[in-house]
């Protein structure tokens, strides 16, 4: 695995998005849902969830490429009420699943003033704010999470990896400041954080990962097998894990718990990733203007409160991500030189100009 940590260059979101299109669509893609696809992981790229943007390319080509994924995916609803909807996602690419459910969100929600819309057969799909922040666009509340594609933490006490790192993100849209939006994995760091690492040799600070065998501290990328990942704030993230795996996972009739096929290893059948997407429409409870307004007035408040010696800036979720969206989208992404290297060698064996050669 490529480190994405070394920048070496900034590579154009258009040339970015039109070369994913391309390999997408190589890889049996329709172009409508290849766009879609390549426009969700861009979005990654341009947000700063580099481990989830074009640096997945590689690994999703080859699940596609072997049959493990369904390139021509027939996203449908198979329940829908007046408030909630059940995504049947064929097996298809989670982005274009989770673009799909997050508009239903919107529409329904418009007409309903809320929706929960479930997800079932779909895959990975990426960075849970893209899907948050869908919703958002529409001027109203979102929110995203999944039941992971491998399981690499404990029940709390337990020694038995049967819970995934299942992210939660939630976006609240604002006035004339950045929405506020969270994205946050309910372990202690990433999973893509923790590959990372490993991957550079580079050894993990204690509270990251621990031995199954006796709970000990493991720093040791090259030991990562023998451990499991630490939750969020010990118990409390546990438990988050847990319902958040719960609602995503059983409640749509997909895996969780032992269920769940390592998405790390050798794919030998669906995965029946589990997600869902909620809708909330403000204006149900008071005009948009002024929840707007208010968000802004709080957020100015907690941003320039008094701040702990040392610290120069408070930090509010969702504004470095616009900040890196207003950057990247102008000046390009920042890529490091063996991922650069690893997309062309992909070009190569799609028959698609490289990413490099892309003016």
């Amino acid at each position: 695995m490529p480190s994405i940590a070394e920048v070496t260059c900034r590579i154009s979101a258009d040339n970015i998005r039109a070369f994913m299109t391309d390999a997408f669509r190589t890889c049996g893609l329709p172009d409508a849902d290849a766009q879609t696809v390549a426009g969700a992981m861009l979005d990654a790229d341009l947000s700063g969830a580099d481990a989830h943007g074009i640096f997945r390319l590689a690994g999703y080509v080859r699940l596609l490429r072997r049959g493990h994924i369904n390139p021509r995916a027939n996203v449908h609803v198979a329940e829908r009420a007046a408030a909630t909807a059940l995504v049947d996602g064929d097996n298809g690419m989670g982005h274009l699943v989770n673009t799909y459910a997050a508009n239903l969100a919107v529409e329904i929600a418009r007409e309903s003033g809320a929706a929960w819309i479930g997800v079932r057969r779909s895959n990975h799909s990426g960075a849970g704010s893209t899907y948050a922040a869908i919703p958002v666009a529409h001027g109203m509340v979102g929110m995203y999470s999944a039941v992971s594609g491998s399981n690499f933490m404990a029940p709390w006490g337990g020694a038995e990896p049967l819970l995934g790192t299942n992210p939660i993100a939630v976006g609240i849209p604002a006035g004339k400041g950045p929405a506020v939006v969270l994205d946050v994995a309910t372990s202690v760091v990433s999973n893509g954080a923790i590959r990372s690492y490993a991957a550079e040799g580079k050894p993990m600070p204690e509270g990251w990962v621990i031995s199954r065998e006796d709970g000990s501290p493991i720093t040791d990328g090259r030991r990562l097998s023998e451990g499991m990942f630490m939750p969020l704030a010990g118990y409390k993230g546990s438990g988050l894990a847990l319902v958040l795996g719960l609602l995503g996972g059983p409640l749509n009739r997909a895996a969780f718990g032992r269920d769940v096929k390592d998405s790390t290893g050798d794919q030998l059948r669906e995965n029946n990733t589990g997600q869902f997407v909620i809708a909330l429409d403000v204006t149900r409870f008071l005009p948009l203007d002024a929840f707007k307004a208010e968000v802004d007035r709080h957020v100015n408040d907690l941003a320039s409160s008094q701040r702990l010696p040392g610290v120069d800036e408070i930090h509010i979720p969702g504004h470095g991500r616009a900040a890196r969206m207003a950057d990247r989208s102008k000046n390009g992404v920042p890529l490091a030189e063996t991922l650069l290297k690893q997309v062309d060698e992909l070009a190569k064996t799609l028959a698609i100009e490289p990413l490099t050669a892309r003016k």
